[in-house]
């Protein structure tokens, strides 16, 4: 994974005629008000893990577009980089279709699930670059730090939607861990927990 960061996004405040619900909120204020996790519930570590692996993988590829809780978006690898589109495979040509990784819908907490594509049950540059993905996660979890200090809360180099997506999924998981009482764990421990890569991995039972 390319995505990685210590430092912390500045603090946001609402304008002075903002109030609670986000209206009168405008560009970047109201894009953050609208990316603000809901719904966060204490999960099992594993869940914690295939969350952030698969919320990573999507937030990894290009998009210039704001995603909506529970529309689906489509995982391309185009060209060897990670895409992202509403474009289902079926409606593109077969070359994007032979490129196809899953459908991805962002959740009310902002995390992501995908739903795989048959292409990952066999050997293929598709399930190769995830299998890049998964070795490059697994070597930012082979730390002594604790999981919060490896979340991207800010990254700079990002675009500003997947920079936004980042910031909102590592709120996500930082808040399931407080409820779970799971923020002194670290990495390398989580890292013992991490499954094995394969399409289970990918999807999330919620």
């Amino acid at each position: 994974m390319s995505i990685r960061s210590n430092s912390r996004a500045n603090a946001v405040t609402l304008k002075a005629n903002g109030n609670s619900q986000g209206k009168g909120l405008s560009g970047v204020l109201s894009d953050w008000w609208e990316s603000q996790p809901r719904g966060v519930v204490a999960k099992p570590q594993r869940r914690i893990l295939a969350e952030f692996f698969t919320s990573m993988l999507v937030l990894s590829s290009k998009f210039k577009y704001r995603p909506a809780v529970g529309i689906p978006n489509y995982l391309y690898l185009i060209d060897g980089e990670w895409s992202l589109s509403l474009i289902a495979p079926q409606e593109w040509s077969t070359d994007r279709q032979a490129g196809f990784a899953g459908t991805c819908v962002l959740q009310l907490d902002r995390t992501w699930t995908i739903t795989p594509s048959d292409l990952l049950t066999t050997n293929n540059s598709v399930s190769d670059a995830v299998g890049r993905s998964y070795d490059a996660f697994a070597e930012i979890m082979d730390t002594g730090t604790t999981l919060e200090e490896v979340l991207p809360f800010y990254v700079a180099k990002l675009s500003y939607y997947q920079r936004l997506g980042a910031s909102a999924l590592s709120r996500s998981i930082r808040r399931s861990m407080v409820l779970g009482d799971q923020t002194s764990i670290r990495c390398r421990d989580w890292r013992a927990l991490l499954p094995r890569l394969d399409r289970n991995l990918l999807f999330h039972t919620r």
